[in-house]
């Protein structure tokens, strides 16, 4: 069982920058495949990042391309989302999910993902 806690959520201005932390227990997050996932009210959840289990490959949504960066400290267990540039349209609610799946285009899919966080809001005033 992995257990995950988001955390750095908040309110922001339109152009600030956040930073969310996905702080993992019960396992070692370097056996798994991380991702960031958003989901606004009344839209389905969507990938935001996905970083590999050595953290050398990282993918983003069209969205997050520019202004969002993925990355992981393994031996503190921690993945980190660095947002910069917030947009009123970012505004959501934040999670982190863990696979033990392949990296490839199923990286994109929530429904790959195993383990969830409960998640952290982020909302972007205009």
């Amino acid at each position: 069982q992995v257990y995950l806690v988001e955390s750095g959520g908040g309110l922001v201005q339109t152009g600030g920058s956040l930073r969310l932390s996905c702080a993992g227990s019960g396992r070692t997050l370097d056996n798994y495949i991380m991702g960031w996932f958003r989901q606004a009210p009344g839209k389905e959840r969507e990938i935001v990042a996905a970083i590999s289990r050595g953290g050398v490959w990282t993918a983003y949504s069209d969205s997050a391309k520019g202004r969002f960066t993925v990355s992981r400290d393994n031996p503190k267990n921690i993945v980190y989302l660095e947002m910069n540039g917030l947009k009123p349209e970012d505004t959501a609610a934040f999670f982190c999910a863990a696979t033990q799946g392949l990296w490839d285009g199923r990286v994109y899919n929530p429904s790959e993902y195993t383990y969830w966080g409960q998640g952290t809001q982020v909302t972007v005033s205009s």
